[in-house]
This record gives C-alpha cells, sequence and structure tokens, in this order.
C-alpha cells in the first residue's frame, strides 16, 4: 500500500515554513494521541502523523524528501509505516499539552506566592480631595491566622512532610503506551500539592492557615488628588501563600461634585452674580473661596461674563508645592418686574445718555438690515 504525502498528512504546503510544519503537527498530534482521542484509527493516525513531522522537521532529511520522496529517507527507519524511537523537537512540549504541564507547574505551585490584590472605592468631598484627609475605611480579606501564624497546625503540633509524595507535592504514574513508556505527573492528592500534611489543624482556620475577616485601616489621602485617581497602598491586599509577601490595596477616588466651585486641572471656577448698579459703579464685595470669603473689588463698567482672578487660591498640586487659582466669572443680573418709578428712571438715564430706547427706530435692527443688504 502506498503511503501518503508527508505535506499531505499535515495539511502544509510544500513551500510551509519550520513553524507552519510543528505547528500543524502539534494540532494533529493532540488530535490523534491514542491517550486522549475516540478515534478508533488514532493510534494508525498517530504514527503517520509523526512520521511526517520527523522527517519534515529535519533539514536534512526534509531536503532528501523532497528530492527523492519516501525512497529517500526509507533507509532512516521510516519503511513499513513506523518510525524510528529516538526523540524530536516538540515531542515533550505535546505530552505537556496531553498532561497539563504537571510536573512543572507543580514545582512553581510550591513556591512562596505573592496575595491578590484589592480594589475599594472610596467617595470624597470636594474640599477633601482638595486639601487631603484621613479615612478609616473596613475591607473583607484573607489574613495569616495568628492562631497558628498560617502554618495550618494546631498549636503544639508539627506540620510533617507528606509520606506519599515525598514532600515534592507531586506523584508520578508511569504508563505504558505503544511507543514505550512514559511517566505522568499529577499533584498528590492526600496534600494537594503542599508537600505537607497537618494532622492536627489549628480550629481557627481549619489548617488552611488563613482566615477571612473584615479589617480596619486608615488611608492618607493626599492633597490635590482627583476624580478617578488609584492610590496604592502596599501589603494591604490578600495574604501570600506559603510565606509569599500579602497582595496591595488600590483605593479608586471619586470626589463628588461641588454646588459653588468647578474643578479646572488645579484651577477652580466661581460664578459670582451682581446687580447692574454694581458692574456700573464698581463695587467690594465678598467672594466665596476654598479658604473662606474674602473681599475682592469689581471695577467699573464690569460687563457679563468678565472673569477675574484670585490667585493660589485653587487647588494644591499634588507633586510638588503651590496652588492654582482660583478665577471669578462675573453674572450681571438683570432685574425683573420693575416698578413704573423704576422704568421712568431707567428710560431717564437712556435719555441723558443718548441712547435709543426703542431700536426699531435707528438701531441694532437697522444695523442688521444695512449688513445683509435688506
Amino acid at each position: 500500500m502506498s503511503k501518503k504525502d508527508y505535506y499531505e498528512v499535515l495539511g502544509v504546503s510544500k513551500d510551509a515554513s519550520d513553524k507552519e510544519i510543528k505547528r500543524a503537527y502539534r494540532k494533529l498530534a493532540k488530535k490523534y494521541h491514542p491517550d486522549v482521542s475516540d478515534d478508533p484509527q488514532a493510534e494508525e493516525k498517530f504514527k503517520e502523523v509523526s512520521e511526517a513531522y520527523k522527517v519534515l522537521s529535519d533539514e536534512n532529511l526534509r531536503a532528501r524528501y523532497d528530492q527523492y520522496g519516501h525512497a529517500g529517507v526509507d533507509q532512516e527507519g521510516f519503511g513499513g509505516g513506523g518510525f524510528g524511537q529516538g526523540s524530536f523537537e516538540g515531542f515533550e512540549d505535546i505530552f505537556d499539552m496531553f498532561f497539563g504541564g504537571q510536573g512543572r507547574r507543580g514545582q512553581r505551585r510550591n513556591r512562596p506566592r505573592k496575595g491578590s490584590d484589592l480594589r475599594y472605592n472610596m467617595t470624597i468631598d470636594f474640599e477633601e480631595a482638595a486639601f487631603g484627609v484621613e479615612k478609616e475605611i473596613k475591607i473583607p480579606r484573607t489574613e495569616e491566622c495568628d492562631k497558628c501564624n498560617g502554618s495550618g497546625a494546631k498549636a503544639g503540633s508539627d506540620v510533617e512532610s507528606c509520606a506519599k509524595c515525598d514532600g515534592t507535592g507531586q506523584v508520578q504514574y508511569r504508563q505504558q503506551t505503544p511507543f514505550g513508556q512514559f511517566v505522568q505527573t499529577k499533584t498528590c492528592d492526600r496534600c494537594q500539592g503542599d508537600g505537607q500534611f497537618i494532622k492536627d489543624p489549628c480550629p481557627e482556620c481549619n489548617g488552611k492557615g488563613k482566615v477571612r475577616r473584615r479589617s480596619s485601616l486608615t488611608v492618607n489621602i493626599p492633597a490635590g488628588v482627583e476624580d478617578g485617581s488609584r492610590l496604592r497602598v502596599a501589603g494591604e491586599g490578600e495574604a501570600g501563600e506559603r510565606g509569599g509577601p500579602a497582595g496591595d490595596l488600590y483605593v479608586v477616588i471619586r470626589v463628588k461634585d461641588h454646588e459653588i466651585f468647578e474643578r479646572q486641572g488645579n484651577d477652580i471656577i466661581c460664578e459670582v452674580p451682581i446687580n447692574i448698579v454694581q458692574a456700573t459703579l464698581g463695587d467690594e464685595i465678598k467672594v466665596p473661596t476654598l479658604d473662606g470669603k474674602v473681599k475682592f473689588k469689581i471695577p467699573e463698567g464690569t460687563q457679563p461674563g468678565n472673569s477675574f482672578r484670585l490667585r493660589n487660591k485653587g487647588i494644591p498640586y499634588l507633586k510638588g508645592s503651590g496652588r492654582g487659582d482660583q478665577h471669578i466669572k462675573v453674572k450681571v443680573v438683570i432685574p425683573e418686574n420693575l416698578n413704573e418709578e423704576q422704568k421712568e428712571l431707567m428710560k431717564k438715564f437712556a435719555e441723558i445718555s443718548g441712547e435709543e430706547i426703542n431700536p426699531e427706530k435707528e438701531g441694532f435692527f437697522d444695523k442688521v438690515k444695512s449688513a445683509f443688504g435688506m
């Protein structure tokens, strides 16, 4: 019976790269491995795929195969559908996929590991964000058991090395396959991979070495934080594993809106209402700031929307010294529902000023008509 073309077996083109050949092999070997496949022809297909890869992954063998076909490589032990007993690149990786890489992962599992990080959402007032504040919070987290100091063993008892895995946390199982004997490594079911066994567990933590608590913690919020800021509090997260350090706590800040002030960077904006007399003649008024009310002189002829600056009355800089400024935005309030006497006074003021009261005569609308050729 004639053998299939090796490129066809792997499903790649004749100009496929080494990377493409290896990728195709890994996929097919995983699919047809006898230990994982339900295909009744899995063993035969696996041999076929492995034989094709053995040839095409070797530069010299591939060159001979491309030139002479199967006849060029039969002397290497590939005749009759079999393949050599030597190991080849990628084969060990495939078995890692089948058995989950338990051996290497098991070794890592016994190492100290840092605990998980935690997140806490905190809402603070505008002024607290500006000048900083200390907040006491309570967070649920896993901590080291203080009764057994994290060992998991009852006071006076010892933690023993697991007899089943000899303290490695892993147990090896030997398996006979058509290709020889393979060793499969699994997590020890007696110690759950810890490598240690506790005969008398601590009654406080039930042998886990950790307990769940709601812990109180004081957090310092620095002056100048913004909405959405994230503060890292080192070592205040979940307890670590096997003597590893605790994780970190990240406090995410939400700043409430202020009824008077609006923040823009480190500056603040404050809208101040004044009447037309104050805008026209000027006046000294009291202006609210983050430090309390201060006196400010409104100059004569102030127009609606004019803005004035109060230096160093804004938000402190988070990193560095000094503060931003406060900007006073003037809002001129036009009086409503004037009585007859007030109306007459306004008309008289207009006449004295030489201004037209009725814009229909020669005022604003005449200029509009002229500009648009109406």
